[in-house]
Formats: C-alpha cells, structure tokens, sequence
C-alpha cells in the first residue's frame, strides 16, 4: 500500500498543441538587468495558460529558451537578481527553480558512493568463484553467456521465451545515460529513428570543475545511438539484448529497445531533459520505460522542510510537482513505468534525518529532519510507478536496497557482491549482474586496451568478450544495484505487452494498470527471512544497513508483490490482464 501524497495530485494544464514540443521564444520587451544569465525551470500554474507563464518569463526580465508543453515545464534564462521571486508571485506560475544538474543515476542515491554499490566489485578486490563458472548444455533460444545469467534464470525468462520471446511491435525505453546502439547485442533491437537525446553535453560547470569532460562530438551533443557512461547500455543489455547466438540475451529479446537519453557522461540529470523523456515516451508510442534514477538535489523533496530557504522550498515543491505532471501524462497515453527503488538502504516509509541535502553545487549541505507525509524521492514516490527492490543470487535482499511496504511494487535480481557469505562465493563477480558494456566505456575504464584486448585489470573484474564470426565485438561487464533490478521487471512488463496488448490508439499496445497487475500478481512470493530483522555485520556493513522485514509472504518491505516472474506472467497472466 502506499501512503496518501501531499501535493501530488496531477494537475492538469491546459496544453496548447497537446505534445511534449519545444516552443521557441518570442519577441518582447524586457527589463534591462544586469549580472550573468542564470538557467532556470519555470513551472506553468494548474488552470493557466503555458503562453501566460512564457509571458511571465519575458515580462520578469527572462528568456524563454523552450518549453514542455505537455507538462508547462519552461526553461529560461535571466540574470538571478530575484527571478525566482517575481515568477514565483505571478498567477501564471506554479513555481520556478534554478536549473541545475537535479538528478543522477541511482547509484549516486543518497548513501554509498557510486563504487561502493554498483562497481564495489571494483573497490573491494573480488575473490575467484570456485571452479569458475560451469558452462552447461544451451537451452533452445539462448546465448552462450546466459549460463552466467543467474538473474535470467531467476525470472525464467528462459523458459517463457519459449512461449513468449518479445513482439518487435513493443517499444521499451531507457530513459538513461545513453545506449551503445552498436553493441553486437544491442543492434539488433535497436530502433535509431526513434531514440532521442534530450541532453547537451556540460564540459565543465561555471566554476572551472569539470562535469562530463571534452565533448566527444563536435556541438556537444552525443548521437542516440552512443553511451558515454556504460549504465544506460548495461540496463538495455538487461531488458532486451538479441537471442542471436551471439554473447549473452535480454528478458526480453525479441522487443525494440529505444535510448531515451536524460542523463550526462557523468550521471547527472537536470529536470528539463527528465520531463522531456517521460512526456516523450508517450507521444513516440513507447509501452515501457525503464528509469534507473532518482531526482536531486535533493535525496528527499520536502514541500516546507523548516531547515530550508523559501527558494528552497520552492524549488522542492516545483520538482514535485513537474515530475508528477509527466508520470500522469506517460500513464494517460499507455506507458508503463518502471523505477528502481534506490541503493541508500533505507526504509522508505520510515526516513532518517537526511545530511547530504542539497548535494549541488557541493558544500550547501545541511541536517534536516524528514517528514515522510510531505517529503518524497522523486521519481521513486512519483504518480504510476512500478518500484523494483533487489536481492542477490541467494534470494537475500542486498544489503543496499531500499526497502518498506509503503512503496515497495515487486523485486528482482540485481546483484549482492556479498551474497553468500562464508562461502567460497562470497565477493565474487559473478554474484553481481552480467550485461552490455560499451567499447568506448571499457577503454576509458581500462579494462580492455586500445587493441580490443581485456586487461588485467578487465580479468580481475571479470570483463567479458565475444567475438562473432564476421569479425564484430561485444564486451560485458558485472555490475549490480537496484537498477539492474529495475530492468529485469521492465524486461518481464515488455513480455506482458507482448502477449497481452492489442492494437489501439492507432498502434499496439496494454493499458498501464492492467500491466501491473499482471506482473504483481504473477510474481513469486517470497516470505520475509526468520528472524525478521536482518544484519549485515558478519559482511562488514555497520549498523545502519540493519533492516526489519514487514508484512506477509503475499506482499512485504523486501520483496513486495514478490520476485517477478516471465514464465507465469506470459503463462498465466491472463487472468490479471482482464481485471
């Protein structure tokens, strides 16, 4: 169950055009100020025109520099000088907020640092799995690395692509850092035309600290079919990499997979590009979105935390309330949305006092106490969510998922590099998530040379390599986090559409709510370990990963609905669908 939302509620805009567009700015006379232009997200007021907020932008001394339609989200541009107020006071505006990189990759969530979680693998020396891993006889419909795949196995997409491997016509996007469309997996499902890069690439911030680095293409601006990060790829590889004999397969292999790309090189997101993503995601005709991150810079979006500024409030309550407006829009227009829940191994509905607010621009943090009735971790407590927690290959939920009835939907595989603890498994890679990783990503990472060779370094953590007959390359790399859980129950929800959509709206497709229901109720239960509260001391964790299991083996805080599950979904779904 989730918990009621203060100012949540979706709220309707009247749209002009009724599409996610960019409106380009028009002539009119502004107040002559001075300082150095500043970016800011303005946010049209419920019931009023999005043209009366553009007019606002320009008659409060702003440039209006585009504009989200379907959600009245504005990006403008105006010297600081108390913008944010004069928006802020005019009938026309919901709320405006300085535009910053706000969002990143979950594996920054509040909590351990990136290598801590998804690449700890790479902190912590990994030891030898015992015998390596056993190649076995290949099933029917798998490639040769799926025996490594112990995630595959787990929701049994083996067995279901049997009865159910994927229909072209369902798109899913990976609303991420980008998607290596030339990765031999990768390419075969990949549909270039429809992919879309929402993002410019940031060299360096206006203090001289570099964000993403010297852009790897002339404009700054990175083709849809390029990664310049690996965490995109390695989500796409999860959900939909081909059953072609070739490397390693997908949950899904037979659906198409689109690169909604939100995210810089370096993991941040901004808020416009994020909206832009989701919105777009229902006008392309999209049937699931996968994202694997989590709004900042706030861990939390307070509406009035008493420890922050009025213009901090603001700026909470606009991202709130902006984020919310898209996930509605997306569900409106049939999109299934997939989050995962967050790697701060925190009790979502019983939250501690947060002291890494705000985390942009460093040094601006500050101790607030958290009200779980009006502080939330956007898109995670968004509007019309799927949230996905993570467990290891033993079934133990990972020591860093987030957890709590209040918001918890399913669970899935997403790696546990500490699973298995006084075993001779304990620390490997291969207890953490096998998937596509972009060749450009594993030379910057050292982890393969300028030849195509894997490293020593790439030996140690388990980098892989295929090599096709003609002579084209593949590369694959362990991670683990709650976004490679993510993508396993958005692979699951794609072989929901697949199976169960029907032609509407002009196209194919399953109206979200029903897809939901298919993929909890088909979920396999998992009941709550004996005793309930667990410790991660013996593994080296201290004591604020201890966590307590609530609720039934039917629905309960690590596993929620239970872990998903293609083979029944695809099986005997049917039942759900129609509810």
């Amino acid at each position: 169950m989730r918990r009621s939302r203060l100012l949540l509620a979706a709220l309707t805009v009247p749209l002009v055009g009724g599409i996610a567009g960019f409106a380009a700015p028009t002539a009119a006379a502004q107040p002559q100020l001075s300082g150095p232009a500043t970016e800011f997200t303005v946010l049209a007021a419920e019931g009023q025109s999005v043209f009366a907020a553009e007019r606002a932008v320009r008659a409060a001394g702003g440039t209006v520099v585009r504009t989200n339609r379907a959600v009245g989200l504005i990006t403008a541009t105006a010297p600081e000088q108390g913008f944010t107020e004069r928006m802020s006071d005019d009938p026309a505006v919901f709320g405006a907020a300085e535009a910053r990189p706000i969002g990143q990759a979950p594996k920054r969530a509040g909590g351990p640092a990136p290598d801590e979680v998804e690449k700890e693998n790479r902190r912590v020396a990994p030891n030898k799995a015992p015998n390596g891993p056993k190649p076995a006889a290949e099933p029917v419909g798998t490639d040769p690395l799926d025996e490594e795949l112990w995630g595959l196995k787990s929701v049994r997409s083996d067995m279901a692509r049997t009865v159910q491997p994927g229909d072209k016509r369902v798109r899913v996007g990976i609303i991420d850092t980008g998607v290596d469309g030339s990765h031999p997996d990768i390419a075969p499902n990949f549909n270039k035309g429809i992919s879309r890069n929402f993002v410019r690439d940031i060299p360096a911030d206006e203090n001289g600290n570099e964000v993403d680095g010297p852009c790897e293409f002339r404009g700054c601006i990175d083709p849809v079919d390029h990664d310049g990060n690996g965490h995109g790829t390695h989500v796409a590889g999860t959900i939909g990499a081909a059953a072609n004999g070739f490397g390693l397969s997908g949950v899904a292999p037979g659906v198409t997979l689109a690169n909604l790309r939100a995210g810089q090189d370096s993991g941040y997101f901004f808020l416009q590009p994020s909206v832009d993503a989701i919105t777009y995601a229902g006008d392309a005709g999209i049937d699931v979105i996968n994202m694997s991150f989590y709004i900042d810079p706030w861990l939390y979006n307070c509406a009035a935390n008493p420890a922050d500024t009025p213009e901090q409030q603001q700026a909470q309550r606009t991202t709130v309330e902006a984020v919310n407006r898209a996930l509605s829009y997306a569900h409106r227009k049939g999109v299934t949305k997939v989050v995962s829940l967050g790697n701060s191994h925190s009790d979502l509905g019983d939250p501690k006092p947060d002291s890494s607010s705000p985390n942009f621009p460093a040094g601006n943090e500050h101790d607030r106490e958290i009200d779980n009735s009006s502080c939330l971790t956007m898109p995670v407590e968004g509007d019309h969510t799927i949230t996905v927690a993570a467990f290891g290959p033993s079934q133990a939920k990972a020591d860093y998922s987030n957890y709590g009835t209040e918001q918890i939907s399913v669970s899935a595989p997403g790696g546990y590099y500490r699973d298995y603890f006084g075993t001779d498994w304990y620390r490997t890679n291969e207890n953490l998530i096998l998937s596509a990783y972009p060749h450009n990503i594993a030379v910057a990472d050292g982890t393969v040379d300028e030849n195509g060779d894997i490293t020593d370094l790439g030996t140690q953590l388990g980098v892989r390599k295929a090599t096709a007959e003609d002579g084209r390359v593949g590369y694959y790399q362990w991670l683990q986090g709650t976004s490679m859980a993510a993508p396993h129950a958005s692979g699951v929800a794609a072989l929901i559409v697949s199976e169960y959509g029907k032609a509407r709206w002009g196209g194919f497709g399953m109206r979200p709510d029903a897809v939901q229901r298919v993929l909890e109720g088909t979920a396999a239960d998992i009941a709550c370990p004996v005793p309930r509260t667990v410790d991660y001391l013996d593994e080296g964790r201290d004591e604020s990963y201890t966590a307590t299991c609530a609720g039934t083996p039917e629905f309960n805080g690590f596993y929620g609905h239970g872990a998903v599950d293609a083979w029944a979904a695809v099986t005997s779904g049917k039942r759900y669908a129609r509810g």
